[in-house]
């Protein structure tokens, strides 16, 4: 019974993760990125502190040095994918997100000399075939062939950043949180988020990289809140107390479907959509995520 509570608790996650692309698309009409980033993770941080805090004190440096280098990962994902998602649409956000899992063999095969398998490389074909047809405009073959990858934007190329940073996060954080405790790793993170984004705000808005903006609607104030409790907060919380039930195959096949719920969403809520060769292209990447996921995990089970 345990083993079913905790796959609804994963695919409770997965739909909570899926919702923000398309409500942090809306916020981002009102607030600048690094703004929305930096008051999500310091508010997450506030409510975190209370049950973490005490972990915190008791680190010593080499815990530290563990849950700000992860930080610095964690940070730059979050930054690029939410500065990306202004410039491009929630649901190829959530595709190009969702690749982040066929990097982790080929960085682990970087890293750590692990040789990524015959399932992981034809992940990555899939995938790379999948972006390709996302990130093209047209509805016909000769369309697709003529602007090959023509609507890659910016915030494509800055999502996809956002999946490497992702990934390297993924196995530096099996590393890590096998010598630290967690629960200090969690805090600094969320909290080297909150401030790294503050700062970037002033210091592009000194620089003119970005001009600030702050309108904070109703809309935007519901976004933060709900991002900062169920996205943030929530989410690690579950995740970390239901995922050791659940097969890491398992987990792996129910995070995949974040993207799927994330077309859904953009579809339900912004009224958004993709055209015939983009829905190709989204299931080209879901299966190269899947079959990339599911040999990697496979191989990584004993």
């Amino acid at each position: 019974m345990k083993k079913y509570i905790g796959e609804i608790a994963l695919f409770t996650i997965t739909i909570f993760w899926g919702v923000t692309f398309p409500i942090i698309k809306v916020a981002l009409n009102d607030v600048s990125p690094m703004i929305f980033i930096s008051i999500r993770f310091l508010l997450a941080g506030m409510l975190l502190f209370p049950f973490l805090g005490k972990s915190l004190f008791a680190s010593d440096l080499n815990l530290l040095k563990g849950g700000l280098f992860l930080g610095f990962l964690y940070f730059v994902g979050f930054a690029t994918q939410t500065v990306g998602l202004k410039y491009t649409t929630a649901t190829k956000s959530g595709f190009i997100t969702g690749t982040f899992v066929v990097f982790i063999p080929i960085l682990q095969l970087i890293l750590e000399r692990k040789a990524p398998s015959r399932g992981n490389i034809i992940g990555v074909i899939l995938v790379i075939a999948g972006l390709v047809l996302l990130s093209s405009k047209g509805e016909t073959i000769l369309d697709i062939v003529s602007e090959l990858g023509s609507s890659f934007n910016i915030g494509d190329f800055l999502t996809l950043i956002c999946a490497i940073f992702y990934a390297l996060y993924v196995v530096y954080i099996d590393i890590i949180t096998k010598k630290f405790d967690y629960k200090a790793l969690i805090i600094i993170q969320v909290l080297f988020t909150g401030i790294a984004g503050l700062i970037l705000t002033y210091f592009f808005n000194f620089t003119g990289i970005e001009i600030l903006k702050y309108n904070f609607t109703k809309t935007v104030i519901l976004v933060i809140l709900y991002t900062s409790i169920f996205s943030s907060i929530l989410a690690t919380v579950v995740q970390t107390k239901y995922q050791k039930t659940v097969t890491p195959t398992k987990a792996g096949i129910i995070f995949s479907l974040e993207p799927i719920f994330a077309a859904i969403f953009a579809y339900l809520i912004i009224h958004e959509g993709v055209s015939s060769f983009g829905i190709i292209g989204c299931l080209f990447i879901f299966t190269g995520v899947l079959v990339s996921e599911l040999f990697y995990r496979n191989r990584e089970t004993p």
